[in-house]
Parts: structure tokens; C-alpha cells; sequence
């Protein structure tokens, strides 16, 4: 598997960032490529270490250590051949996933794992430039219709994969276009648009029908598609938001994660946004509850906005620099993120619970925070407020990044009376059949919130198993 001793020979060396004066006024990609000939020295790093422990941590089963091996021989169409078994989707895999492959890889002992996530991705994008990448529609057609809704990476997944079994499937999107989170939730400066439509092309030159615009449960019936279609798979995603229900709420200038990402991802598509529902931070003192990668997006997009400050608030404590003993090697490490959304101009805060919105004529004007102190009590951590710890901050805008409960349930789930679990997501069994034997779920949906390698993979099982059912069905 590469070069045995390479680890010892090349440093862990990163393809970087775009620098941030120049990167923070514009929504383009923010990371850069390596040459070649280095990245294939990156992927000498990879150890032929018997026990594959970056396998073992990939959701879908990447067999790394033999893409590696052939990057590093500079074997590229195999490489992505490799990949592609079992990632339909390495370009979005490659620039947003997390990488717990690189928190397993055994040099990570060390500090120093291979680049796994940017090797990844330069194997794929070298086979859309040498045109490995083609569109292969199936030779024969089943004549089973499948009906995929939702076109986000659970659903683009399942989709992809039940189309080159040889159904007729149509993919639904209530958005006006496909990609679902990918295209709405991600700003651009971390994934362009352009590789969602690139991948979408050679899915539609393969026969796939993409019908946006197209609500189900109220553009078209829930029933009327359950009569027109042979099995159903929802992908609609963990859509509800955690909201913040205290004094205050009401006041202008507080919003959602996800409606202040999506408003400016459609702007940067050349969508105009009337100036009474248009969501700008600009020369305003913005706020985000919620320490997380949502969070982080919206750091990145209220300095992109010209924004006056931008305080990143967190109820948890900060996270260690390095990994503590009880979060030991191989498991992802539970140490201090730093995006490059932070490194462009943001203050952080921990331990912090939001008491209180303030508010002068309607509008925000600041919120009230506590200190708060965490113990660990039967094996639980339990917050405890700290008395007299309470201090206001001030701010023009507050957004509300609190994370997901579970999916929207008006609409489809409601009409069909879909049973959920005891968290309000869709319940399945083993084979991703919800009580209704003809339709499937799979993704944020059925997990709640996760992430995209996640819902790749639960999308590749729900299409093996909706394809099992639909060839052992009349």
C-alpha cells in the first residue's frame, strides 16, 4: 500500500487556504489544490499499517489505502475507479466532509494523518478534467417507477444508484433547484454550485427525471403518488429547527441558520431578494447562538456581508487543544475546531446560556447571557447556572444555530401518517421500510442532523434495498 516507509520520508503537507484578506470579499471556494507531483507524495504517506483504521471510521466503506496506493503511483483513473465502488459523490465527500477517516488514520498518533480528504478530492476532480467521469446510462430499463423525494445528498444517492439498476426514476425537489442542503445549506465559499450542477448533468444524461419546484404532500398528494409509482423514498432531511423560546423572541433581527445561509446561497445564484424579507448583516453587531458547523457557515457569511462584529456563542465549554485519555486514538478527536470561517474575524465564546433577547422599538438590541458550569453526575454532564454571572451583550442581529430536531412533519409524513421514532424522526426497519411497505427513508430523516458522508451512505443502502423489493415484487 504506497511506499511502506513514505510516512517516514513527507511531511503532512495541506493544499492551504486562500489568503483571508483577499478571501473574505468574495463567496469563491476557499481552499486551494496541491501540484501533482505532491499530492501523490501525500499519498505515499499512506502506511501499509495491516489494520485499515481509516476504513473501519468512513461511513461508506472507502477502501483508502488502495486509492492511495494508486495515487501515489500516479495510476489516476484507477484510483477514482476505486473510489467510485463505493462513493457516488467524492467532490462533495472531498471538500465537506469532517474526514473521521483522518481522526482513524494510524499517523494521526502522531498528529500527522495522511490527507486523506484532499486526496480524495483531487482524484475525483482530475477525473472530470481527463473525462473518466462519463455519463452510463443502464443498458436495460426494469420499467419500475421509484419516486426519490428530496434532492439532497441522502436522496441524490439513492436516486443515482436505483437509476443505474435500471428504474425509472424521478427525483423530487421543492426548491426551484436540485441539492437540497449541498445547494442551499453549504455557502459557496466551502462548496460551489457549479460541481452540484456538474453532477447533476451526467445524472439526467443517464435518464434521471429531476422535477424542482415540486412539493409533495402539497404540490401533489401524498396519496396520488404512493397510486403512481411502484415505491417511494423519502430523503426530505432533519429540516425542523431548534428554536430559543424565551422573553424576547419575538423582536425583529433574530433568524434561523438555515433561512439567513439559504437567502444568500440564492443570491450568489443570481436570485433577487425583495429588500423587506432581505437578511443582511451588514454594519450590523451579529450574534450566533451555536458553536457548531452551521454556526461556523454563518460566521464565514456575515463577514462576507460586511458585518460590524461577529460573536460565535456556545453553551459547552471550549474543547481541549488536544485529545484528553478518555477520548482516545482511533475515535474522532473531541478537541478545539478552528474553521477558516473563525481565522477571518470572530470572538468565541463558551459557557454561555442565552436567558434573554433585548429589544428597543421592535428591534433586537442585544441579549442577556449566564454563565454556566457543567458536572458530571451518575456518568452525565448536568449545567448548572453560575449566580450573578448574568451580563448583557449588545447586537443588531442574532442567529439561531442551535441545531435540528427532526423533520418537518406537515406535509407527506402527516398525510401518510408515517409512524416515527420517540425523537420525531421517521422510523424504519433494517431493510429502510417505514410502516408503509412501499416506502422507503433514508438520511437525516430516519438519523436526525448528521453528516454527508452519512447520508451517502443511507441512501446507497435504502436504494439496495428498495431494488430488492421492487425485484421480488409483481
Amino acid at each position: 500500500m504506497a511506499d511502506p516507509t513514505g510516512f517516514l520520508k513527507i511531511k503532512r503537507k495541506e493544499a492551504g487556504n486562500r489568503p483571508v484578506f483577499e478571501r473574505i470579499y468574495d463567496f469563491s471556494e476557499v481552499e486551494q489544490v496541491l501540484n501533482t507531483d505532491d499530492r501523490m507524495l501525500q499519498a505515499s504517506r499512506c502506511m501499509d499499517c495491516g489494520t485499515p483504521f481509516c476504513h473501519w471510521a468512513c461511513p461508506l466503506d472507502n477502501i483508502i489505502p488502495e486509492w492511495n496506493d494508486l495515487l501515489w503511483k500516479g495510476e489516476w483513473k484507477k484510483a477514482y475507479d476505486r473510489l467510485n465502488e463505493t462513493n457516488n459523490f467524492p467532490e462533495f465527500t472531498g471538500r465537506i466532509c469532517p474526514a473521521p477517516c483522518e481522526h482513524a488514520c494510524v499517523l494521526n498518533i502522531n498528529d500527522e494523518p495522511v490527507t486523506i480528504r484532499e486526496n480524495e478530492v483531487a482524484i475525483v476532480e482530475r477525473a472530470f478534467n481527463e473525462g473518466y467521469i462519463k455519463p452510463k446510462p443502464p443498458r436495460t430499463r426494469t420499467g419500475k417507477k421509484v419516486a426519490v423525494v428530496g434532492s439532497g445528498p441522502a436522496g441524490m444517492a439513492a436516486a443515482d444508484l436505483l437509476n443505474k439498476m435500471g428504474h425509472l426514476v424521478t427525483l423530487f425537489e421543492k426548491e426551484y433547484k436540485p441539492g437540497g442542503l449541498l445547494r442551499y445549506g453549504i455557502p459557496d465559499f466551502k462548496l460551489s454550485k457549479v460541481t452540484i450542477d456538474r453532477r447533476f448533468r451526467i445524472m439526467t444524461f443517464e435518464g434521471l427525471e429531476i422535477r424542482t419546484g415540486t412539493e409533495i404532500g402539497k404540490d401533489i398528494p401524498g396519496k396520488v403518488l404512493l397510486d403512481s409509482f411502484d415505491a417511494v423514498c423519502l430523503a426530505i432531511g432533519a429540516m425542523k429547527p431548534r428554536d430559543l423560546n424565551i422573553e424576547g423572541r419575538n423582536l425583529k433581527g433574530i433568524y434561523f441558520a438555515m433561512d439567513f445561509l439559504t437567502q444568500q446561497n440564492k443570491v450568489n445564484d443570481g436570485e433577487v431578494i425583495p429588500p423587506n424579507i432581505r437578511i443582511s448583516a451588514e454594519g450590523k453587531k451579529v450574534i450566533i447562538l451555536g458553536g457548531g458547523d452551521t454556526g461556523s457557515d454563518c460566521v464565514g457569511t456575515a463577514i462576507r456581508q460586511k458585518a460590524a462584529s461577529v460573536t460565535q456563542i456556545e453553551i459547552l465549554p471550549q474543547p481541549p487543544l488536544y485529545r484528553t485519555p478518555d477520548n482516545p486514538w482511533p475515535y474522532v478527536a473531541k478537541t478545539l475546531k478552528t474553521s477558516t470561517s473563525h481565522e477571518e474575524g470572530c470572538e468565541r465564546l463558551w459557557n454561555l446560556n442565552t436567558i434573554k433577547f433585548l429589544g428597543e422599538n421592535g428591534s433586537i438590541s442585544g441579549i442577556v447571557v449566564q454563565e454556566v458550569k457543567w458536572e458530571k453526575t451518575n456518568g452525565k454532564y448536568e449545567m448548572h447556572p453560575v449566580d450573578g454571572s448574568e451580563k448583557t451583550i449588545p447586537a443588531d442581529m442574532v442567529i439561531l444555530a442551535l441545531g435540528f430536531l427532526h423533520p418537518v412533519i406537515e406535509g407527506i409524513i402527516e398525510e401518510l401518517k408515517i409512524e416515527l421514532d420517540n425523537r420525531k424522526n421517521v422510523k424504519v426497519n433494517n431493510s429502510c421500510q417505514t410502516c408503509i411497505p412501499k416506502v422507503f427513508a433514508a438520511g437525516d430523516a430516519v438519523s436526525g442532523a448528521s453528516l454527508v458522508v452519512n447520508a451517502i451512505a443511507s441512501g446507497r443502502k435504502a436504494a439496495r434495498e428498495i431494488d430488492l423489493f421492487l425485484r421480488n415484487t409483481p
